[in-house]
């Protein structure tokens, strides 16, 4: 295995085995959440995992309006600092990663807020894709950004998404029949949260049966988000 590809699956390891405490920290089971201590300040990835959870890095925080207020708040704070100043969008970004910067930020101005001043400026992503975007392309985009799928988070992007319910129904019925769980994951969390969401979707069976078919933890942290924040998939 080369180096790059031992990294690759180093920081893989440890994305997994964060989101699966993030999924236990919503499920209500375990320790009290803190960020520092799912993902050890002394590791070098944790930083790269911080930005790919992006806002669900905090989101057990949301259960009870911040519980990041505590003594772990500081420490939590460093480390999305770390991670938003070690990898920002770049200078000619992909919209998702300017959006899930954007939400890292912002979750942690909501859930941190007496470190919020500390915080570098959310950007302004690309928003366009979001009314011009084909179902299939959207849908993939949408799941990248399930992290934002959060209470009183992103209301903006929900708004606009709430236009294109049906094209992301569409994207996840596809997805599960692809056998696509982290998509089908993703873009269940977001349907949870949309209030125009067809009750024909079945959404809660078919988030259940996701649940059953897959093993991975990332999409674990949204189908156990959907039922924590949304009341979905129980």
């Amino acid at each position: 295995m080369t180096e790059q590809a031992q990294g690759a699956a180093a920081l893989h390891a440890v994305i997994a085995d964060a989101a699966s405490g993030i999924a236990l920290a919503l499920r209500g089971e375990g320790d009290p959440y803190a960020l520092t201590r799912t993902l050890p300040q002394e590791d070098a990835l944790s930083p790269a995992a911080v930005r790919v959870l992006g806002a669900d890095a905090l989101a057990p925080y949301a259960l009870d309006g911040g519980r990041g207020a505590d003594g772990a708040g500081s420490a939590d704070a460093a480390m999305v600092r770390q991670a938003l100043a070690a990898f920002p969008p770049g200078d000619d970004p992909a919209a998702v990663s300017t959006w899930s910067y954007r939400g890292l930020v912002e979750a942690t101005r909501a859930l941190l807020p007496a470190h919020a001043a500390q915080l570098p400026p959310a950007p302004d992503p690309a928003d366009g894709w979001l009314d011009t975007d084909p179902w299939p392309r959207l849908s993939h985009r949408v799941s990248q950004l399930a992290s934002l799928a959060l209470p009183g988070l992103a209301g903006a992007l929900t708004d606009r998404l709430s236009g294109r319910t049906e094209d992301l129904a569409r994207g996840f019925v596809r997805a599960v029949r692809r056998r696509d769980w982290q998509q089908a994951a993703g873009l269940g969390r977001w349907l949870s949260r949309l209030p125009q969401t067809p009750p024909s979707l079945g959404l809660d069976s078919g988030l259940r049966f996701v649940q059953q078919m897959s093993g991975d933890p990332r999409a674990a942290v949204h189908l156990t988000a959907a039922r924590a924040f949304f009341g979905r998939g129980r």
